[in-house]
């Protein structure tokens, strides 16, 4: 398709999207008594106007059955968990079994290390990205010395080549096979938080289990974003967060994956709570732990219901969606995007520099922008002017098209808006 920086153009392209529809289900923020352009679900998804309800049900629940809620509430709390596995699965590409949600993004990642890195001997190194989020940075640190490890010698990060922004996947590879029979444990975010480069999960996972390692990843910025297949990729473990893509909230509960593979495995160690024992006889208050069977015997402690409630509002939306419909969307918007981008660059004579690869295989809805010549005061005029955008250091403004509830006519206001702020 050719495209046309013009609002009519726009407005076709919203005409033919099937998806157009949902953007009237979330609420906007506004500046000026304006809906804004938002751009930051990479960091805070929207609120679903169905939420509130799901809230609301489970205040009802608490208000006329208080602790009777946990059974006989219209969704039960004690299993409330269990209506996640089946919409989930279909996110992330699982069985049913192999997902769960608890706690939150790094606590979860810190769990499943205990039952996934098991340095012994020489076989004692993590791969990670270079610049990966600082919470995983400190993570890897925390672990290693927990260890007793040096996280010098312990935390090896595959950097870009000089000039370069993004990382090769012969780069991963060829780090992979040198670490060799010292690699205890590859984990790396599916999706880079500041490029928005998409890693090739399939092939580096294949990589590091052939080098005797586990392979986990860290999916925040992938999870409701890309094409997941985590248990025929033979995945070893994974958590996301779920407030980014999937729209469940500030803060909120992280999803869980772990393969099918390690479910009757005994000695795999775990830390262990009464919310993963044997659902069955969990009220029998035994003494010895008895984990259910899958990933909710990862669990730990009792679920915080009233922050699972927006989750599900979530999930079962993306039910109705499909993740098909979404990453069509998806690629087609951020291409439009690209396009406005390059169009708004050549009318102001700038510099615009998109550093999230141009292949469409390697990016999902972000867009990571480097503003050569232009200052934070640019930035600044955006917000200010409603586009609600997010800056990283040094001079890179993030845009992220999420598909639903972002429009085509938005991407060419996105332009205007744009250019005015650099022309003045």
């Amino acid at each position: 398709m050719t495209f046309q920086n013009t609002r009519e153009f726009a407005r076709e392209l919203d005409s033919q999207d099937t998806l157009n529809q949902y953007q009237d289900q979330f609420i906007f923020p506004k500046v000026n008594d304006k809906r804004v352009i938002y751009f930051t679900g990479n960091s805070l998804g929207l609120q679903p106007k169905r939420t509130r309800a799901y809230i609301d049900e489970v205040m009802n629940d608490w208000a006329n059955l208080a602790v009777e809620g946990h059974f006989y509430a219209e969704k039960p709390w004690w299993d409330y968990q269990e209506r996640f596995a089946e919409p989930l699965s279909k996110i992330v590409g699982a069985l049913p079994s192999e997902v769960t949600v608890m706690n939150t993004l790094t606590v979860n990642l810190h769990l499943l290390m205990v039952s996934f890195y098991q340095p012994k001997g020489k076989r004692y190194k993590i791969i990670c990205e270079e610049k990966a989020f600082p919470s995983d940075q400190y993570m890897f640190q925390s672990q290693v010395h927990f260890h007793g490890y040096k996280t010098e010698d312990a935390i090896v990060e595959i950097k870009r080549r000089e000039g370069e922004h993004n990382i090769r996947l012969e780069d991963v590879l060829a780090k992979i096979e040198e670490v060799g029979d010292e690699l205890a444990l590859v984990l790396i975010g599916g999706v880079n938080y500041y490029t928005g480069q998409v890693f090739d999960i399939k092939t580096i996972t294949e990589a590091g289990q052939k080098a005797g390692a586990k392979v986990g990843w860290d999916l925040a910025h992938a999870a409701g974003n890309i094409k997941l297949e985590l248990h025929d990729w033979n995945v070893d473990f994974a958590a996301w967060c779920s407030y980014k893509y999937m729209n469940s909230g500030p803060g909120n509960a992280s999803g869980c994956f772990v393969h099918e593979k390690h479910h009757n495995n005994p000695d795999l160690p775990r830390f262990a709570g009464w919310w993963g024992h044997n659902k069955e006889r969990r009220f029998k208050m035994e003494p010895t732990f008895d984990p259910v069977h899958g990933a909710d015997g990862w669990q730990i402690s009792n679920l915080p219901v009233l922050s699972l409630a927006p989750y599900l509002a979530s999930v079962e939306m993306f039910a109705d969606v499909g993740m098909d419909a979404l990453i069509k969307k998806r690629d087609h918007i951020t291409s439009y995007l690209e396009f406005i981008l390059h169009e708004i660059d050549k009318e102001v004579k700038g510099n615009f520099e998109i550093i999230t690869p141009s292949n469409p295989e390697e990016r999902a809805s972000q867009l990571s922008v480097f503003l050569h010549g232009e200052g934070r005061s640019l930035f600044d005029y955006l917000m200010k002017n409603g586009v609600i955008t997010d800056w990283r250091e040094p001079n890179v403004i993030r845009l992220a098209p999420v598909p639903l509830y972002c429009s085509y006519e938005d991407m060419y206001d996105f332009g205007q808006v744009l250019k005015k702020g650099i022309l003045g």
